[in-house]
């Protein structure tokens, strides 16, 4: 199928679709006519990988994991690559997490404490 036949089926637009192949997450094949052809397998594999991005996971990790996915769910097999590759992933995350809570709290004190030096008469009334 060509690229408009796969964009329609998978919702995915043209542009993303190319993009998805300079990662080196799809493979098309090229036609007589120099334009892409995409084996009907590729549907589920754009699935997976809108599933995967869904998920967090950045297009290097997904092509890292990508022989070890199967299905629509998308299934992961346990394969070694993929265990250490979400586990690392994972791990950046909870990083992320932890950054963004103390940041939060931060902004937070900083908010309360400003608030306290607002005159009482000010806080009441919601004046500017």
């Amino acid at each position: 199928m060509l690229i408009g036949e796969l964009s329609r089926k998978t919702g995915v637009r043209a542009h993303q679709l190319r993009y998805y192949e300079a990662q080196g997450l799809l493979e098309p094949s090229r036609g007589a006519s120099g334009y892409r052809e995409y084996a009907d397998n590729a549907v589920l594999t754009v699935a997976q990988i809108r599933k995967l991005l869904d998920a967090g996971l950045s297009t290097e990790e997904i092509r890292f994991l990508q022989p070890c996915v199967t299905g629509t769910a998308p299934d992961l097999e346990p394969c070694p690559e993929l265990l250490e590759g979400l586990r690392t992933r994972l791990r950046a995350l909870d990083e992320q997490i932890d950054t963004l809570t103390r940041s939060r709290q931060a902004l937070r004190d900083y908010v309360e404490a400003t608030e306290r030096r607002v005159p009482r008469d000010s806080r009441m009334s919601g004046a500017e």
